[in-house]
């Protein structure tokens, strides 16, 4: 069995740290990210190679900043692609002993032989105990123990349900447990607008409450769902990392559902407001 790099097992327990604050199963990250199941699995267990916006996700979804996740990455990517090996320098290999000289190392050629020995093994012994102390530190900083003192307890993977009814208006469905898998469905038929981007109307009925939901979106895009006696909730791509992963409206609770409206709000000046109900006809 090939043991991991340090670099690529300190990315993996980092992912591992932040993928446990978001609360989520595999499945909950594979409901709003582009990444399947099967390839959080693979990136959380360190079997396969984790692509960056894999990371900018998994650190968007848990609200934590991802430069030191990143810094990890690149050092793991270092190590995948053969980076890292090809621009390692060669050790030389210290001189062989002639037969005559193999049981006697002394004399001035033999002193070189030690000292050599010595240099080349402490520079080594350098190398690994900074190696080390960086991985130990960012990894310190990755460690909700250390990290993060008075964070309280995670919550379980399965928790009950933050709101319900009205009581859900304008919150977050993640936060509140609502969009965890099982719990929420789509309203209608997802509707893919005419610059790209992908969104529907999510529904949940164990928190009786409606949020929109957007994907392949563009910066400077927005979406945003209505009702009516509610108020109107919006989205707006924000940065590049919003674009990989869904992006959702916060919450309006208690909506007569046939009454939903979710408009699609293109960057300005490319396209047109495009919007839809849950019977999927445009309005």
């Amino acid at each position: 069995m090939t043991v991991p790099a340090p670099e690529c097992a300190a990315l993996t327990e980092g992912l591992r740290a932040v993928k446990a604050r978001t609360g989520l199963s595999l499945s909950g990250l594979a409901e709003r990210t582009p990444y399947s199941r099967s390839s959080w699995e693979r990136y959380l267990n360190g079997k396969k190679p984790v692509p960056r916006q894999a990371v900018e996700a998994l650190c968007a979804m848990a609200g934590e900043p991802s430069a030191r996740l990143l810094a990890l990455w690149e050092l793991a990517d270092a190590e995948w692609s053969g980076r890292a090996r090809s621009s390692r320098p060669t050790v030389p290999s210290a001189p062989a002993a002639s037969p005559a000289s193999a049981g006697a190392d002394t004399g001035a050629f033999g002193r070189a032989r030690r000292e050599f020995r010595l240099v080349v093994g402490a520079g080594l012994a350098v190398v690994a105990a900074a190696t080390t102390g960086m991985l130990i530190l960012v990894l310190s900083v990755l460690n909700p123990g250390t990290a993060h003192p008075a964070r309280v307890a995670l919550p379980a993977l399965d928790p009950a349900p933050g709101c319900q009814g009205t009581t859900c208006q304008g919150k977050d469905p993640d936060r509140m447990f609502c969009g965890l898998p099982g719990r929420a469905d789509s309203l209608g038929p997802e509707h893919r607008t005419a610059t790209g981007a992908h969104m529907e109307i999510r529904y949940s009925t164990v928190c009786a409450a409606a949020w929109g939901r957007i994907w392949h979106a563009r910066v400077g895009d927005a979406i945003e769902l209505s009702a009516p006696g509610a108020r109107s909730r919006r989205t707006v791509i924000k940065n590049a990392t919003d674009t990989g992963v869904y992006r959702f409206t916060s919450m309006i609770g208690a909506p007569a559902r046939s009454t939903l409206r979710l408009c699609f709000v293109p960057v300005s000046g490319e396209g047109r407001r495009e919007c839809v109900s849950p019977d999927g006809r445009e309005r």
